[in-house]
């Protein structure tokens, strides 16, 4: 009987030596991939969401605290600039909603409450601009804001 070393006896070898790395890296990659992507686009949905709703908020307290029509315009128009610039927002896509409570009369007005909507949409990235694709493969965003405008807005105080 021959002795036998372990260095030196090749042929009890398992045939699956050495794939155990080739594996976890081929599982790691075909995992990691989507969960990059997913974090990737969850934060440009949080930062487009983050943004419409700095808008709805600070174009509400723009406009109710607004001297006359004419001001409210002027200010809610560089508000709303300023926003789209800080957050990324795609100004094209981005719109505007301002309405009056009670309902009825010019909107804005003197002691009504104002409700300022902003909606917009965020495509996800990595999407080509392709038969439309980027249509589909996109999230709508809204953010809404309630501001109480004051009792002598208008008459120039």
């Amino acid at each position: 009987m021959r002795p036998s070393s372990p260095s030196t006896d090749v042929s009890e070898d398992p045939p699956e030596r050495g794939s155990a790395p080739l594996e976890f890296i081929l599982v790691g990659l075909l995992m990691l991939v989507p969960i990059v992507y997913l974090i990737v686009a969850l934060g440009l949905i949080q930062s487009q969401a983050l943004g419409a709703k700095a808008g709805a908020r600070h174009l509400a307290r723009t406009v109710a605290t607004a001297g006359g029509v004419a001001d409210a315009d002027r200010r809610a128009e560089r508000v709303l600039e300023s926003v789209t610039t800080e957050y990324g927002l795609d100004p094209s896509t981005v719109a505007v909603d301002v309405e009056c409570s009670p309902a009825g009369g010019a909107c804005p007005r003197a002691g009504a409450m104002l409700h300022v909507t902003i909606s917009t949409r965020v495509s996800l990235p990595l999407v080509p601009p392709v038969l439309g694709l980027e249509r589909i493969a996109s999230i709508p965003i809204e953010a809404s804001a309630v501001q109480k405008v004051s009792r002598t807005w208008g008459d120039g105080t």
